[in-house]
């Protein structure tokens, strides 16, 4: 059994434990012991009353010394399981540490194996990759709803909303040039084209967004 003990060391935190449980065990023995000298003080008081009861005084002054004693004995037992309450705390807060420190140093092996496997140049790249493709979106985006509001041509609405306007003022026999002139004097109708300049305009936008697209597509194939 000695070898074993040799060869078989226990932990500090199995110490510590023990040592918790040897503790705990006094401390419930001496509140059994306390008990046991409080229901002794007890017998002795009621005792006591008989025996002065029926004149045995000499009886009465024994028994008067032993319950000094035994008070004695209940207030040593009480600082006595204060004292080694106190000591219990102690090694229990030695346990918490000892648990929390066992929990930080596996936390920072984690995060030391985080660090090593974190690429920060690789991330880098991941993060400007990321930036490109998302602005290659946006971009894309922008050139398609350049191309469909194009393609609708908002302002051959325009026209055609004229158009319908000035059918319906003929309808109801009211000229469209008079109807404004009344409105604001001076003010003549005004004649409606197309606004060709225009759509060069919106053409030279989607021109430069392609551009701007194939410029980050260069860039990506780089």
């Amino acid at each position: 059994m000695a070898l074993a003990g040799l060869f078989h060391r226990k932990t500090p935190e199995q110490l510590l434990r023990q040592n918790q449980r040897a503790l705990n065990k006094v401390i419930r023995e001496l509140e059994r012991e306390r008990v046991a000298l409080e229901r002794q003080e007890k017998k002795l008081v009621v005792d006591i009353k008989k025996m002065a009861k029926s004149g045995q005084m000499e009886a009465v002054k024994i028994m008067a010394k032993d319950l000094v004693r035994t008070r004695n004995f209940v207030k040593k037992f009480i600082l006595m399981k204060a004292n080694i309450q106190a000591i219990a705390l102690k090694v229990q807060t030695l346990r918490s540490q000892a648990a929390m420190a066992n929990a930080m140093k596996g936390v920072t092996k984690a995060l030391k194996r985080m660090n090593r496997s974190l690429n920060m140049p690789q991330l880098q790249k991941i993060m400007m990759d990321f930036e490109r493709e998302s602005e290659i979106m946006d971009l894309k985006e922008e050139l398609i709803s350049d191309t469909i509001d194009d393609a609708i041509g908002e302002e051959d609405d325009e026209e055609e909303t004229d158009v319908i306007v000035s059918q319906v003022l003929d309808e109801l026999g009211i000229s469209l040039d008079q109807e404004l002139s009344e409105i604001t004097p001076g003010l003549e109708r005004p004649h409606i084209q197309t606004n060709q300049p225009k759509k060069q305009v919106v053409g030279a936008g989607t021109d430069d967004l392609q551009a701007r697209l194939d410029s980050l597509r260069r860039g990506d194939d780089d």
